[in-house]
């Protein structure tokens, strides 16, 4: 039989940390082992991962005596890792029933696959809890090609690390997280696991992931940075390829053209915040990136917003919205 280790790295998330390792340990897959790394934080984590442990032997608990930070924390839960599969399970988030059976039974089914993640429930303070998918009942699942996946991730992440189960041999293979990628790191570490055999998809929600105050501040800031910590992705995980590379490739253009196109319409929300500066900046990132972007209409329709100038525009903008409601202008 299959087991899993999951791995919580919390940092002052204390009123979320039982309900997270919980939503593990109340799962239909009783094979797991869980590891509370406690940041250096200043709440009651200490003391409710303290409770945890001692309430369950699979519950184990690490406290560093100085905070080193998410990256650090990560790759501590991967070198402690020794299960067939493991999870990064922030303690802010948790996992919905079946999460765990579904995701072992296709990496069981499929061993080439190097991971496996699902949707993600999106959850903001005050929401009502949604309805949960039926922990036995059937869901779906596809098996991509290393390079498909990476075709439809695009420039973009779209693998909530919470759904992400991976097979701990490979990561252990690959190495852990990069240190210079901190707002970035995830994409990386799964163009990685792509670059180097089959993905598979879960097609219902895996995981919830929390959106508050604490895990929002932690957020780069600014686009450019965040773009700019995108590529840079990218670019590293194909440094890191042993034989076979993607560079001049037409999916490595077509990475390129969605990154200069996910930048001209971050370029376009800052100037609608007021910010042609940061405007101007992005823009640049996108030429940089696919110097043909100028041709396209986004880019011209952010040109125009930029001849009549920050006030002016702001003035203009609601009527311009509702132009586009009303199919008159596009």
């Amino acid at each position: 039989m299959a087991t899993i280790d999951v791995i919580v790295p919390c940092y002052n998330y204390g009123p979320f940390l039982r309900e997270c390792v919980e939503s593990v340990l109340t799962q239909s897959f009783q094979a797991v082992r869980v590891l509370i790394i406690d940041d250096a934080s200043t709440d009651a984590t200490p003391m409710i991962a303290q409770g945890l442990a001692l309430e369950d032997p699979r519950v184990s608990f690490i406290r560093h005596a100085e905070n080193r930070g998410h990256i650090a924390t990560y790759n501590e839960g991967i070198a402690w890792a020794s299960a067939d599969y493991m999870l990064l399970l922030s303690a802010d988030d948790f996992l919905l029933p079946g999460s765990l059976t579904r995701a072992a039974a296709l990496m069981d089914a499929h061993p080439a696959v190097g991971f496996v993640f699902g949707r993600c429930l999106q959850l903001y303070p005050g929401d009502p809890r949604p309805a949960l998918p039926k922990e036995h009942g059937r869901h779906a699942w596809r098996i991509l090609d290393g390079l498909e996946f990476i075709a439809l991730n695009g420039a973009r992440n779209d693998v909530a690390t919470a759904t992400a189960v991976v097979r701990t041999s490979l990561q252990k293979q690959l190495g852990g997280y990069s240190p210079d990628l901190p707002h970035a790191g995830d994409m990386e570490m799964w163009l990685r696991f792509a670059l180097h055999g089959p993905v598979g998809y879960i097609e219902t929600e895996q995981a919830a992931y929390r959106r508050h105050e604490q895990n929002m501040s932690q957020a780069i800031n600014g686009q450019l940075p965040d773009l700019q910590q995108r590529k840079a992705a990218l670019d590293r995980a194909l440094r890191s390829l042993p034989q076979r590379r993607l560079e001049g490739t037409f999916l490595y253009d077509d990475l390129l053209k969605s990154f200069a196109n996910d930048a001209v319409s971050l370029a376009s929300e800052a100037f609608n915040r007021g910010n042609a500066a940061e405007c101007k900046r992005i823009l640049a990132f996108a030429v940089a990136m696919w110097p043909d972007i100028r041709d396209a209409r986004q880019w011209r329709r952010v040109a125009w917003k930029q001849r009549f100038g920050p006030t002016l525009w702001s003035a203009m903008h609601p009527f311009v919205l509702e132009l586009r409601r009303l199919g008159l202008v596009r």
